[in-house]
């Protein structure tokens, strides 16, 4: 299905699942929404972490329209599911955000590596939880994120394991997505950037890593998430992780050659 058909069929809540593999060509974007009094600080805060917060669109307060990324949509009803965050805590992840909408929140989208991972797949490097219909696995680390205003906290980062001889490869293909993450932060051992138990993802599906594979970390769009439960916010909106955004933009206007 093209963009517009899978945005309306989250509307609809007809399809509610991880968006891994859909619409392949097409900019995935993660969503962060605040009130107003809080939305400068967050924009601070993105510029200061572009790699985990690449920033694609500000929607201006009370709009919930991405002119930008896709014209039409409605970021309050197309993504397949949402989470509420209220003080820091995870209080709902509903399918529809409009019962709490008001006219003075402002709303981020943020690139996701959904993004590069046709052009991995192209490349003839494996995405693993596209393989296994599952999400991708993510996880907090121990690297900090450069603070702004109210907004600070730890670092995500999503895994995907490459066979030890691509890793080059993976490097060179991602790299050409600075706004959609880019290049790898970490290869090889979990444990150097936080990471406990790689069969134990802080959020995702955990995936199988074959004989002769390293894991490979990037870095992850759920980090404003991350930064909410630390930070406290009286209230932040945001995508759940693995449901993304799907916009009208393709890969290809955001790579450089």
């Amino acid at each position: 299905m093209t963009p517009p058909d899978l945005r309306a069929t989250f509307r609809r809540g007809e399809l509610v699942r991880p968006t891994a593999g859909m619409a392949p060509g097409f900019v995935q974007a993660n969503l962060v929404i605040l009130p107003r009094e809080l939305a400068f600080d967050f924009l601070v805060f993105t510029q200061r972490n572009p790699k985990p917060c690449p920033l694609l669109e500000v929607v201006e307060a009370g709009s919930a329209e991405p002119r930008l990324m896709a014209p039409g949509a409605d970021l309050r009803t197309d993504l397949p599911r949402y989470r509420v965050y209220r003080d820091g805590t995870l209080v709902d992840e509903p399918t529809d955000l409009t019962p709490l909408w008001t006219n003075d929140l402002v709303s981020f989208l943020i690139g996701c590596s959904f993004t590069f991972e046709s052009a991995l797949v192209e490349a003839g490097l494996p995405v693993r939880h596209v393989e296994q219909c599952t999400n991708v696995p993510m996880f907090i680390t121990s690297i900090p994120t450069v603070p702004a205003g109210a907004f600070h906290g730890p670092m995500v980062v999503s895994m995907r394991p490459i066979p030890a001889g691509q890793v080059v490869r993976a490097v060179q293909v991602t790299s050409r997505f600075p706004a959609v993450h880019g290049a790898p932060i970490h290869i090889g051992d979990p444990a150097a950037i936080g990471i406990r138990d790689i069969a134990k993802p802080d959020l995702g599906d955990p995936v199988e890593i074959r004989a002769g594979e390293v894991p490979v970390f990037w870095a992850c769009g759920v980090t404003p998430q991350a930064v909410a439960m630390a930070s406290k916010p009286r209230l932040m909106l945001t995508h759940a992780p693995g449901h993304m955004f799907i916009t009208d933009r393709r890969d290809a206007e955001f790579a450089v050659l």
